[in-house]
């Protein structure tokens, strides 16, 4: 059983890569015409209520175990509102292709994190994943470094810690509430996070009139970056140690960096490609090794 439920959640590594890397070309195209606290107000309220109606089509259990509730809104705070206002910001301070790149050292934090609060340790394979992961964003971020902070890095370095933060603190709570109910109450209390600070950072949310592409974008963001998204990522998370999880989430930037060559129009630079391999190889080494080689836990 064990052996499947990892091999099921390499297939879902593979559908989140996908919706996540394509959701931020899809923000990337929102972002031109909404405000990123509307963009988020929408996004996140869609996918709350997509993950809400399909556990209630379903039949699945949405009730919240006792004493569950703040664990899982510490962790909507981050995962949610955190990652989502901030990755936004990113994008509007900087290229998308750049803000997916720094976005996604989250690994690094995740298995820092993981070794100190969850005792995970990286076997040879794992070892070798982390290191490629490492290099390949050194020589990405380097670049950026080298001209000067700027609010750009902040944001996304921002958005790396928050998600990194959330995914460990869910491990290390040990919550016991069903994936597609963990993630359709992080949505809503992510929700609702992202419509108190709208108000207070910049009133009323600004979603009408628009355009047929931006308001196409934002359904997209809804449905797929956040509800399928989220849903994806938890049960990820369920299946397999926090650190596997996230370098094998390593080909989101893969399938990102693609699209906004391809929809955005932003060429990739040398030190793009040399890090996209290294990154991919990364996410590789977790993804094809064989279930019984996987990251070990403490006994």
């Amino acid at each position: 059983m064990k052996d499947k439920a990892a091999s099921t959640a390499k297939l879902l590594v593979v559908l989140l890569a996908f919706a996540w890397g394509l959701n931020w070309i899809a923000a990337a195209i929102a972002l031109r015409e909404v405000s990123p606290w509307s963009l988020r107000f929408a996004g996140s309220s869609i996918g709350a209520a997509t993950l809400f109606a399909a556990a209630m089509l379903t039949g699945h259990n949405l009730r919240v175990p006792r004493g569950e509730h703040i664990h899982i809104m510490v962790a909507g705070f981050f995962n949610v509102t955190g990652f989502q206002i901030l990755s936004s910001f990113a994008q509007l301070s900087g290229a998308t292709t750049r803000a997916i790149i720094i976005t996604y050292s989250m690994p690094i934090w995740t298995t820092v994190l993981s070794w100190l609060v969850l005792g995970e340790r990286l076997n040879k394979i794992g070892g070798l994943a982390f290191a490629l992961c490492v290099a390949g964003l050194t020589i990405l971020v380097w670049p950026l470094f080298a001209d000067g902070f700027s609010p750009f890095v902040f944001y996304s370095l921002g958005c790396a810690l928050s998600w990194a933060f959330a995914t460990v603190y869910i491990k290390w709570v040990k919550v016991t509430i069903e994936p597609l109910a963990n993630a359709a109450w992080q949505l809503l209390f992510g929700f609702l996070f992202v419509t108190a600070g709208s108000f207070v950072f910049e009133g009323y949310p600004h979603l009408w009139p628009l355009h047929q592409d931006t308001v196409l974008a934002i359904l997209f963001v809804g449905f797929f970056g956040v509800g399928l998204a989220h849903f994806l990522w938890w049960s990820i998370v369920g299946r397999l140690p926090a650190i596997t999880a996230s370098i094998g989430a390593l080909l989101v930037p893969v399938i990102g960096v693609t699209a906004s060559t391809i929809f955005l129009h932003e060429r990739p630079t040398t030190p793009d490609i040399i890090g996209f391999v290294l990154i991919f190889a990364a996410a590789a080494c977790v993804l094809l090794q064989p279930d019984a080689k996987r990251i070990e836990m403490p006994e």
